[in-house]
Protein backbone atom coordinates (compact mmCIF):
# COMPACT_ATOMS: atom_id res chain seq x y z
CA UNK A 1 0.00 0.00 0.00
CA UNK A 2 1.11 3.57 -0.73
CA UNK A 3 -0.34 6.97 0.08
CA UNK A 4 0.26 10.37 -1.45
CA UNK A 5 -0.11 11.93 2.00
CA UNK A 6 2.38 10.00 4.14
CA UNK A 7 5.02 7.30 4.00
CA UNK A 8 4.34 3.75 5.16
CA UNK A 9 7.15 1.57 6.48
CA UNK A 10 6.16 -2.03 7.29
CA UNK A 11 7.84 -3.35 10.42
CA UNK A 12 7.24 -7.10 10.52
CA UNK A 13 6.35 -9.40 7.67
CA UNK A 14 2.72 -9.99 8.60
CA UNK A 15 1.69 -7.14 10.87
CA UNK A 16 2.60 -3.59 11.78
CA UNK A 17 3.72 -0.43 9.96
CA UNK A 18 5.05 3.01 10.83
CA UNK A 19 3.21 5.99 9.39
CA UNK A 20 5.69 8.77 8.68
CA UNK A 21 5.04 12.43 7.92
CA UNK A 22 1.85 13.24 9.85
CA UNK A 23 1.14 15.49 12.83
CA UNK A 24 -1.90 14.00 14.54
CA UNK A 25 -2.54 17.21 16.47
CA UNK A 26 -3.24 19.10 13.22
CA UNK A 27 -6.43 19.00 11.19
CA UNK A 28 -6.21 16.03 8.86
CA UNK A 29 -8.28 15.97 5.69
CA UNK A 30 -10.89 13.32 5.03
CA UNK A 31 -8.62 11.89 2.33
CA UNK A 32 -5.78 11.46 4.83
CA UNK A 33 -8.11 9.82 7.35
CA UNK A 34 -9.32 7.46 4.62
CA UNK A 35 -5.76 6.40 3.83
CA UNK A 36 -4.95 5.93 7.53
CA UNK A 37 -8.00 3.68 7.81
CA UNK A 38 -6.88 1.63 4.80
CA UNK A 39 -3.43 1.25 6.38
CA UNK A 40 -5.01 0.19 9.67
CA UNK A 41 -7.06 -2.55 7.99
CA UNK A 42 -4.09 -3.79 5.97
CA UNK A 43 -1.35 -3.70 8.62
CA UNK A 44 -3.58 -4.28 11.70
CA UNK A 45 -1.52 -1.96 13.92
CA UNK A 46 0.07 1.32 12.85
CA UNK A 47 2.50 3.54 14.73
CA UNK A 48 3.17 7.27 14.74
CA UNK A 49 6.39 8.63 16.25
CA UNK A 50 7.02 12.16 17.55
CA UNK A 51 3.45 13.13 18.45
CA UNK A 52 4.38 15.12 21.57
CA UNK A 53 2.01 17.94 20.62
CA UNK A 54 -0.98 15.61 20.87
CA UNK A 55 -2.83 15.91 24.20
CA UNK A 56 -5.74 13.88 25.58
CA UNK A 57 -8.35 16.04 23.87
CA UNK A 58 -6.52 15.79 20.58
CA UNK A 59 -6.24 12.04 21.00
CA UNK A 60 -10.02 11.82 21.42
CA UNK A 61 -10.56 14.09 18.41
CA UNK A 62 -8.27 11.93 16.25
CA UNK A 63 -10.01 8.72 17.33
CA UNK A 64 -13.40 10.25 16.63
CA UNK A 65 -12.49 10.67 12.96
CA UNK A 66 -12.87 6.88 12.68
CA UNK A 67 -16.20 6.52 14.47
CA UNK A 68 -17.99 7.24 17.72
CA UNK A 69 -15.73 7.03 20.76
CA UNK A 70 -16.64 4.82 23.72
CA UNK A 71 -16.50 5.87 27.33
CA UNK A 72 -13.13 4.98 28.83
CA UNK A 73 -14.13 1.48 29.98
CA UNK A 74 -17.30 -0.38 30.97
CA UNK A 75 -16.21 -0.61 34.63
CA UNK A 76 -12.86 1.17 35.21
CA UNK A 77 -13.14 4.94 35.88
CA UNK A 78 -11.99 7.40 33.23
CA UNK A 79 -9.45 10.18 33.40
CA UNK A 80 -11.01 13.10 35.34
CA UNK A 81 -12.64 15.61 32.94
CA UNK A 82 -11.99 13.23 30.00
CA UNK A 83 -14.70 10.55 30.07
CA UNK A 84 -13.33 8.90 26.91
CA UNK A 85 -9.75 8.48 28.18
CA UNK A 86 -8.56 5.44 30.13
CA UNK A 87 -5.54 6.55 32.14
CA UNK A 88 -3.05 3.69 32.55
CA UNK A 89 -0.45 5.00 34.98
CA UNK A 90 1.40 1.86 36.00
CA UNK A 91 3.27 3.65 38.75
CA UNK A 92 -0.05 4.17 40.53
CA UNK A 93 -1.99 1.02 39.72
CA UNK A 94 -1.41 -2.69 40.23
CA UNK A 95 -3.13 -3.51 36.94
CA UNK A 96 -0.96 -5.00 34.22
CA UNK A 97 -2.09 -6.01 30.72
CA UNK A 98 0.56 -8.72 30.50
CA UNK A 99 -1.66 -11.34 28.97
CA UNK A 100 -2.75 -11.88 25.39
CA UNK A 101 -6.11 -10.21 24.84
CA UNK A 102 -8.34 -8.25 22.51
CA UNK A 103 -9.80 -5.18 24.20
CA UNK A 104 -13.19 -5.43 25.92
CA UNK A 105 -14.44 -8.54 24.11
CA UNK A 106 -16.77 -9.28 27.01
CA UNK A 107 -19.35 -6.81 25.62
CA UNK A 108 -21.53 -7.33 22.55
CA UNK A 109 -19.83 -4.53 20.58
CA UNK A 110 -16.10 -4.78 21.27
CA UNK A 111 -14.15 -1.73 20.10
CA UNK A 112 -13.32 -1.22 16.44
CA UNK A 113 -9.89 -0.10 17.50
CA UNK A 114 -7.80 1.51 20.21
CA UNK A 115 -5.55 4.57 20.11
CA UNK A 116 -2.78 4.48 22.72
CA UNK A 117 -0.53 7.47 23.53
CA UNK A 118 2.76 7.22 25.43
CA UNK A 119 3.40 9.83 28.13
CA UNK A 120 6.10 8.20 30.27
CA UNK A 121 8.15 5.20 29.16
CA UNK A 122 10.82 3.31 31.17
CA UNK A 123 14.37 3.52 29.77
CA UNK A 124 14.31 -0.25 29.31
CA UNK A 125 11.37 -2.64 29.09
CA UNK A 126 7.67 -1.93 28.73
CA UNK A 127 7.35 -2.93 25.06
CA UNK A 128 4.02 -4.07 23.62
CA UNK A 129 3.54 -6.98 21.23
CA UNK A 130 0.64 -7.30 18.77
CA UNK A 131 -0.47 -10.45 16.95
CA UNK A 132 -2.35 -10.87 13.67
CA UNK A 133 -5.36 -13.11 14.23
CA UNK A 134 -6.15 -13.26 10.49
CA UNK A 135 -2.85 -14.82 9.45
CA UNK A 136 -3.15 -17.10 12.47
CA UNK A 137 -6.46 -18.39 11.11
CA UNK A 138 -4.89 -18.84 7.68
CA UNK A 139 -2.08 -20.89 9.26
CA UNK A 140 -4.47 -23.42 10.77
CA UNK A 141 -4.46 -26.92 9.25
CA UNK A 142 -7.73 -27.71 7.51
CA UNK A 143 -9.00 -29.92 10.34
CA UNK A 144 -8.43 -27.24 12.96
CA UNK A 145 -9.84 -24.51 10.73
CA UNK A 146 -13.01 -26.52 10.17
CA UNK A 147 -13.34 -27.03 13.91
CA UNK A 148 -12.78 -23.34 14.70
CA UNK A 149 -15.40 -22.35 12.11
CA UNK A 150 -18.06 -24.14 14.15
CA UNK A 151 -17.14 -22.83 17.61
CA UNK A 152 -18.65 -20.05 19.71
CA UNK A 153 -17.06 -18.75 22.91
CA UNK A 154 -18.37 -17.05 26.02
CA UNK A 155 -16.28 -13.98 26.92
CA UNK A 156 -16.52 -12.36 30.36
CA UNK A 157 -14.75 -9.86 32.60
CA UNK A 158 -15.48 -12.10 35.60
CA UNK A 159 -12.56 -14.02 37.08
CA UNK A 160 -12.51 -17.62 38.22
CA UNK A 161 -12.07 -16.60 41.82
CA UNK A 162 -11.47 -20.12 43.05
CA UNK A 163 -8.31 -20.24 40.96
CA UNK A 164 -7.40 -16.59 40.53
CA UNK A 165 -7.46 -15.05 44.01
CA UNK A 166 -5.21 -17.36 45.97
CA UNK A 167 -2.60 -15.28 47.84
CA UNK A 168 -3.39 -12.11 45.86
CA UNK A 169 -2.26 -8.80 47.41
CA UNK A 170 -5.08 -6.69 48.77
CA UNK A 171 -4.58 -3.94 46.16
CA UNK A 172 -4.95 -6.50 43.36
CA UNK A 173 -8.16 -7.78 44.91
CA UNK A 174 -9.45 -4.21 45.14
CA UNK A 175 -8.69 -3.53 41.48
CA UNK A 176 -10.43 -6.74 40.43
CA UNK A 177 -13.47 -5.74 42.47
CA UNK A 178 -13.66 -2.55 40.39
CA UNK A 179 -13.03 -4.41 37.12
CA UNK A 180 -15.87 -6.84 37.85
CA UNK A 181 -18.23 -4.35 39.53
CA UNK A 182 -20.61 -5.09 36.66
CA UNK A 183 -20.28 -8.56 35.19
CA UNK A 184 -20.59 -8.91 31.43
CA UNK A 185 -20.87 -12.06 29.36
CA UNK A 186 -21.17 -12.27 25.59
CA UNK A 187 -21.27 -15.15 23.13
CA UNK A 188 -18.95 -14.49 20.16
CA UNK A 189 -17.97 -16.58 17.14
CA UNK A 190 -14.46 -18.02 17.46
CA UNK A 191 -13.97 -17.11 13.79
CA UNK A 192 -15.04 -13.56 13.02
CA UNK A 193 -15.56 -12.01 9.59
CA UNK A 194 -13.93 -8.60 9.41
CA UNK A 195 -16.63 -6.05 8.47
CA UNK A 196 -14.33 -4.02 6.19
CA UNK A 197 -11.87 -6.47 4.64
CA UNK A 198 -14.02 -9.61 4.70
CA UNK A 199 -11.05 -11.50 6.15
CA UNK A 200 -11.63 -14.29 8.63
CA UNK A 201 -9.74 -14.20 11.91
CA UNK A 202 -9.63 -15.98 15.25
CA UNK A 203 -11.58 -13.93 17.79
CA UNK A 204 -10.54 -15.25 21.19
CA UNK A 205 -8.05 -13.95 23.79
CA UNK A 206 -7.84 -13.45 27.52
CA UNK A 207 -11.54 -12.87 28.21
CA UNK A 208 -12.68 -16.25 26.83
CA UNK A 209 -14.10 -18.36 29.65
CA UNK A 210 -15.48 -21.40 27.83
CA UNK A 211 -16.71 -22.74 24.50
CA UNK A 212 -20.40 -23.26 23.98
CA UNK A 213 -21.42 -26.88 24.45
CA UNK A 214 -18.06 -28.04 25.78
CA UNK A 215 -16.69 -28.66 29.26
CA UNK A 216 -14.18 -26.33 30.88
CA UNK A 217 -11.37 -28.82 30.28
CA UNK A 218 -12.29 -29.32 26.63
CA UNK A 219 -12.68 -25.57 26.15
CA UNK A 220 -9.31 -24.78 27.73
CA UNK A 221 -7.50 -27.35 25.60
CA UNK A 222 -9.00 -26.16 22.32
CA UNK A 223 -8.53 -22.46 23.08
CA UNK A 224 -4.92 -23.10 24.10
CA UNK A 225 -4.32 -24.86 20.79
CA UNK A 226 -5.85 -22.07 18.70
CA UNK A 227 -4.20 -19.35 20.78
CA UNK A 228 -0.79 -20.88 20.08
CA UNK A 229 -1.23 -20.08 16.38
CA UNK A 230 -2.03 -16.44 17.11
CA UNK A 231 1.09 -15.88 19.20
CA UNK A 232 3.56 -17.63 16.89
CA UNK A 233 6.45 -15.17 16.34
CA UNK A 234 5.77 -14.88 12.62
CA UNK A 235 2.32 -13.42 13.40
CA UNK A 236 3.61 -10.74 15.77
CA UNK A 237 5.27 -7.34 15.89
CA UNK A 238 7.01 -5.82 18.93
CA UNK A 239 7.06 -2.08 19.51
CA UNK A 240 9.72 -0.29 21.55
CA UNK A 241 7.92 2.76 22.89
CA UNK A 242 9.23 6.30 22.95
CA UNK A 243 7.54 9.26 24.65
CA UNK A 244 5.15 10.82 22.15
CA UNK A 245 4.43 7.61 20.28
CA UNK A 246 0.88 6.75 19.25
CA UNK A 247 -0.22 3.22 18.38
CA UNK A 248 -3.53 2.57 16.62
CA UNK A 249 -4.64 -1.04 16.31
CA UNK A 250 -7.55 -2.84 14.69
CA UNK A 251 -9.20 -4.58 17.62
CA UNK A 252 -11.19 -6.78 15.25
CA UNK A 253 -8.12 -8.56 13.88
CA UNK A 254 -5.45 -8.47 16.60
CA UNK A 255 -4.46 -9.42 20.11
CA UNK A 256 -1.81 -7.64 22.15
CA UNK A 257 0.37 -8.13 25.21
CA UNK A 258 1.97 -5.34 27.28
CA UNK A 259 5.21 -6.81 28.58
CA UNK A 260 5.59 -6.26 32.35
CA UNK A 261 9.37 -6.41 32.52
CA UNK A 262 10.10 -2.92 33.87
CA UNK A 263 9.73 -3.53 37.61
CA UNK A 264 8.80 -0.39 39.52
CA UNK A 265 9.93 2.00 36.79
CA UNK A 266 7.22 4.49 35.73
CA UNK A 267 5.15 3.71 32.64
CA UNK A 268 2.20 5.95 31.77
CA UNK A 269 -0.02 5.62 28.69
CA UNK A 270 -3.55 6.72 27.84
CA UNK A 271 -6.08 4.84 25.71
CA UNK A 272 -9.10 5.88 23.69
CA UNK A 273 -11.34 3.28 22.04
CA UNK A 274 -13.69 3.51 19.07
CA UNK A 275 -17.16 1.95 19.08
CA UNK A 276 -17.26 -1.27 17.09
CA UNK A 277 -20.00 -3.29 15.50
CA UNK A 278 -21.51 -6.59 16.60
CA UNK A 279 -19.20 -9.42 15.48
CA UNK A 280 -20.47 -11.78 12.80
CA UNK A 281 -19.44 -15.40 12.28
CA UNK A 282 -18.91 -17.13 8.96
CA UNK A 283 -22.52 -18.34 9.06
CA UNK A 284 -23.77 -14.74 9.24
CA UNK A 285 -24.95 -15.04 12.84
CA UNK A 286 -24.21 -12.18 15.24
CA UNK A 287 -22.76 -12.20 18.72
CA UNK A 288 -25.25 -12.21 21.59
CA UNK A 289 -25.05 -10.46 24.95
CA UNK A 290 -25.76 -12.87 27.80
CA UNK A 291 -25.25 -10.66 30.84
CA UNK A 292 -24.69 -6.93 31.30
CA UNK A 293 -25.87 -3.91 29.32
CA UNK A 294 -22.97 -2.15 27.57
CA UNK A 295 -25.08 0.47 25.80
CA UNK A 296 -23.75 3.29 27.98
CA UNK A 297 -20.15 2.25 27.26
CA UNK A 298 -20.83 2.16 23.53
CA UNK A 299 -23.13 5.18 23.63
CA UNK A 300 -25.87 3.39 21.74
CA UNK A 301 -29.50 2.88 22.63
CA UNK A 302 -30.13 -0.27 24.62
CA UNK A 303 -32.07 -2.89 22.71
CA UNK A 304 -35.08 -4.63 24.18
Amino acid sequence: MTSQYFDIKPIAGRIGAKIIGLDLSSHLSDAIISDIRKALVKYKVIFFRNQEKLDASGQVAFARRFGEVTTAHPTVPSLPDNPEVLDLNYGKTVARANNWHTDVTFVDRPPLGSVLRALVIPPAGGDTVWANSVTAYQDLPDALRNLADELWAVHSNAYDYAAATVDLPEEVRAYRDVFTSTVYETLHPVVRVHPESGERGLFIGGFVRRLRGLSTTESDDIIRLLQAYITRPENTVRWRWQVGDVAFWDNRATQHYAIADYGDQPRHVQRVTIVGDIPVGIDGKQSQAIKGDASAYNRVLATA
